[in-house]
């Protein structure tokens, strides 16, 4: 087959471009245009509706913000003990990977236990999950803490659990594990519970680790008073 004139060829590629948006701040301005202008954001204000936005934001559902749940100035005390050097404890690798470091007020540690339990031999596996069992493994880290659990609804279950048998409480739960078996229950358990922790959820069986991420960000990155 004859091949193609070089200059047939590069008037093809010019006129099989698609048109689409190319700079990367101007998508980033329109998404969250698009995001001001038809979320239904006039219940939440300050730095909780900046982690509303960006929940939004993390799963490009609008909808989704009808099943965002905040405790009473949840996201204010976030920010707070964020900019104060509060440890972050994630459930899942994905979740610790999202979060932006150089957005950490205070060069906040990232911790992960899931990983120590590759370590271990497994020996804190037994009877739950693996994500479960890397909540206990930074028990001693819990305290004044953000967790922000986006994968394993056993994790979620798991910490509400040793706060109840006493270990020490976060500051704060970001409570988005996502799945069919767990999800729902843990986030209700989480929202319904009378636990004295601040929190923030979104009900039902949607989340991940993108949105648990976005969370930590959103009040990382929160400028001005609270």
């Amino acid at each position: 087959m004859a091949a193609m004139p070089r200059v047939g060829l590069e008037s093809w590629l010019v006129a099989a471009r698609m048109d689409y948006v190319k700079d990367p701040r101007a998508i980033h301005r329109a998404s969250f245009e698009i995001i001001e202008r038809e979320a239904a954001l006039d219940g939440f204000s300050g730095p909780a509706r900046a982690l509303a936005v960006r929940i939004v934001h993390a799963c490009g559902m609008i909808d989704a913000i009808r099943d965002l749940v905040l405790s009473p100035g949840a996201a204010e005390l976030g920010v707070r003990v964020l900019r104060g050097g509060a440890a972050i404890i994630a459930d899942a690798e994905m979740v610790a990977s999202g979060i932006v470091r150089s957005r950490l007020p205070a060069g906040n540690p990232v911790l992960c236990g899931l990983r120590e339990t590759k370590r271990d031999g497994g020996a804190r596996v037994v009877g739950n999950t693996r994500s479960a069992a890397g909540i206990d493994l930074l028990r001693h880290r819990l305290g004044g803490s953000v967790v922000a659990i986006g994968n394993a609804p056993t994790a979620l279950f798991r910490l509400l659990e040793l706060i109840d048998e006493g270990a020490p409480k976060p500051a704060m739960i970001l409570g988005f594990p996502v799945g069919f078996v767990g999800a729902a229950e843990s986030k209700r358990a989480l929202a319904d519970g009378d636990r004295g922790v601040s929190f923030a959820t979104l009900l039902g069986r949607r989340g991940g680790s993108a949105m648990a991420a976005a969370a930590v960000n959103a009040l990382a990155a929160h400028e001005g008073d609270i």
